[in-house]
């Protein structure tokens, strides 16, 4: 067990656009679970240290860190580690390190590290998958009638609506993030697709399955358009049966997701420049969450366990 978890000293060094954070939170995710359980990124290079979602005070500045960028020693800081086990950036030690700009942002008053932690992988995955994978324009790169524009042609403006359907989940807390419809998620394809259909009707053009394996992309790419072409954005890659997605005049394409800030330079900068505005001004909520306490294998072990289960599992906040 003891080989995703480190309570090692202070690295002893850290690249110049690099700073050195003292954690005071990781969150865990079901992505964790299966670099444990699979080896994904870690099976040829253990030990390893897993937790992705990182918060703490900022010990060290890089040299090449402007002070105009605002972090200094005491910043409190939340960051999205790379994954890759020899990074010395993942969460669960006492110690880390996190790239400026483009996978650390600042944490403003008012926001508790506990709850900024529940922020990194889930918010980054949202982020590409919307933005890069499905292509739609991101505000800060695009201008603002290019955005608009764009947010049309997806079919996210429906007479006059703009929706964004939900399938599965507490429907109140779902509507508090911004969800205009949650629909119940059991019955099987054909039914939750008649709920879907019954909102969008056939303007459907881009979906996003954070959940399903190729097998259950089916329902989210039957639900696209059939007279225009579709886009499904998913985090789960692999084959899907073509025959069982019908009625598609102009087509349809899978774009798979990977969540990494390190892998979306650019688009990244422009989020972690912008998140603690949005976290002020509420336009960005954390998520719930429940707290275990102190570097322990055997809680953690316990979390990825119910994961690999099935079991409904809250999203876990590891306080040190």
């Amino acid at each position: 067990m003891g080989s995703y978890l480190s309570s090692t000293t202070t690295p002893k060094t850290h690249r110049a656009l690099e700073l050195l954070i003292k954690l005071t939170a990781a969150s865990l995710n079901p992505f964790d679970q299966k670099c444990r359980d699979l080896g994904l990124l870690i099976a040829d290079r253990l030990p390893a240290v897993l937790g992705g979602d990182i918060v703490g005070t900022v010990v060290a500045v890089g040299s090449d860190i402007p002070a105009s960028s605002g972090f200094a020693v005491g910043t409190r800081v939340v960051s999205q580690a790379t994954g890759t086990p020899t990074s010395a950036q993942n969460g669960l030690q006492e110690y880390a390190l996190a790239d400026w700009p483009f996978a650390v942002g600042k944490v403003p008053d008012g926001v508790s590290d506990e709850a900024a932690a529940t922020l990194p992988t889930a918010i980054v995955a949202s982020l590409v998958g919307i933005f890069d994978a499905l292509g739609i324009p991101a505000p800060w790169i695009e201008d603002g009638e290019a955005e608009a524009e764009a947010e049309a042609e997806a079919g996210f403006d429906y007479e006059g609506t703009t929706l964004i359907v939900v399938v599965g989940g507490d429907e109140e807390e779902l509507k508090g993030l911004g969800a205009t419809h949650v629909l119940d998620r059991f019955g099987g394809d054909e039914a939750v697709l008649g709920r879907i259909r019954e909102v969008v009707g056939d303007e459907l053009v881009y979906a996003f399955d954070t959940v399903n394996y190729p097998a259950g992309q089916v329902l989210a790419l039957n639900a696209l358009s059939g007279k225009k072409k579709g886009r499904l954005a998913r985090l789960l890659s692999g084959k899907v049966d073509g025959d069982k997605v019908v009625g598609k005049e102009k087509g349809w394409e899978l774009k798979d997701v990977f969540g990494s800030s390190h892998a979306h330079v650019e688009l990244a900068k422009g989020f972690w420049e912008r998140l603690p505005g949005w976290l002020e001004g509420g336009e960005i909520k954390t998520l719930g969450y429940v707290v275990k306490e102190g570097l322990d294998a055997e809680v953690v072990s316990g979390v990825l366990d119910a994961y690999r289960d099935g079991e409904r599992v809250p999203k876990t906040v590891v306080r040190f």
